[in-house]
């Protein structure tokens, strides 16, 4: 391959650069990863790419090349898989972690994956939220986290621990500071083979795009979700876009929290890991505020119904209230943070719930 070719190709412009076959991207793909191409070539190849905008034939690419970079198990056969942004939350809940227990506890399994922040907004991760837990991610044994995956339901997947380039290429990615074509592919490298997916976008633009990109792989059924801050998690206080994507096909799909009486304004919140991590376990123990217990019963009853364990999001949400209000998921989540080496939340009862009113 020769780098300084691909380079004039795709560097010419908007107008005057061209888009790369998948033979091609997925070739650049490799070389990145395994740094056979220097520092200043990969940056130089990311800047044009960026400008000119991936296609889906190099999306496709780069995903299959992180893939065969890294490790994935097979530790749930009918699984979800959250894929968030790995560069994190400034300014919203995260309510797809409180999501995965309440799935859990509802018989279906969960993988959730991210890393450390990265640009462009170098927000709030899970790997902050769950280090505010005491579960140190960047020392967390692969073992141990599927041994916590067998017993709870759920497991979580720190991306440059299980995919080694990534971590090789963090420190470009941050002199670069903007969103590079990996910003998608390590979000779809499909740590536990799950047939079911969420994928969060921030753009109209990229829905379109990635919706195309995922009747490539073989989910079963996956959607895109425009959600907050780009993120897999469905607005509470107004509908929210997502395409569907299921054999083959792709359908533009509009979830309305009003019509299943949940919509309500957020409160506005400083959020960091602490707090994050303060909210999710108020709601998951029946002490949450309305708006973010609200937001966790939607997204968790929108994945009921994606995974095909409930005939709508309705019967998905009153699923999820009871599992919520039982004390079932917050168990769950008890067990899977003792599981992970973390420590259990301080004066928490397991014995009373305070219902959730609707």
């Amino acid at each position: 391959m020769d780098m300084s070719e691909i380079l004039r190709e795709v560097g010419r412009g908007k107008r005057g650069s061209r888009d790369l076959n998948y033979a091609e991207a997925l070739s650049v793909a490799e070389h990145i990863l395994r740094q056979e191409v220097s520092p200043a070539q990969t940056a130089a190849f990311l800047m044009a790419e960026r400008m000119k905008m991936e296609n889906v034939e190099e999306l496709e690419a780069f995903v299959h090349a992180c893939r065969n970079s890294a490790d994935r198990l097979s530790v749930f056969q009918d699984g979800l898989d959250c894929a968030g942004p790995y560069d994190g939350r400034t300014k919203s809940f995260m309510a797809t972690f409180p999501v995965a227990f309440v799935l859990a506890a509802a018989g279906v399994p969960v993988t959730l994956h991210g890393s450390e922040p990265l640009p462009p907004k170098w927000g709030v991760t899970l790997s902050m939220l769950l280090r505010e837990s005491g579960i140190d991610t960047t020392k967390m044994d692969r073992e141990d986290a599927r041994i916590a995956a067998q017993r709870t339901g759920v497991m979580y997947v720190s991306s440059e621990e299980w995919c080694a380039p990534l971590r090789q290429l963090r420190p470009l990615r941050e002199e670069l500071g903007f969103r590079t074509v990996f910003n998608t592919a390590e979000k779809l490298i499909d740590f536990n083979h799950s047939p079911y997916l969420v994928f969060g976008v921030f753009h109209n633009t990229f829905l379109d795009r990635i919706a195309k990109l995922l009747t490539r792989f073989e989910y079963r059924r996956a959607y895109v979700v425009q959600g907050m801050e780009g993120s897999e998690d469905l607005y509470i206080d107004r509908p929210t876009r997502v395409y569907a994507v299921e054999n083959g096909d792709t359908k533009l799909e509009l979830v309305d929290p009003a019509a299943y009486e949940l919509d309500i304004p957020v409160p506005e919140v400083a959020w960091t890991a602490a707090k994050q991590l303060e909210v999710a376990e108020s709601v998951l123990s029946g002490e949450g505020h309305i708006a973010f217990v609200n937001q966790v019963l939607l997204n968790a009853g929108f994945r009921l119904y994606v995974t095909g364990r409930v005939g709508s999001i309705e019967e998905g949400v009153y699923t999820c209230q009871s599992l919520l209000e039982s004390g079932a998921a917050y168990r769950k989540y008890q067990q899977w943070t003792v599981s992970m080496g973390g420590e259990l939340p301080d004066s928490r009862a397991l014995s009373t719930y305070p219902a959730t009113s609707r």
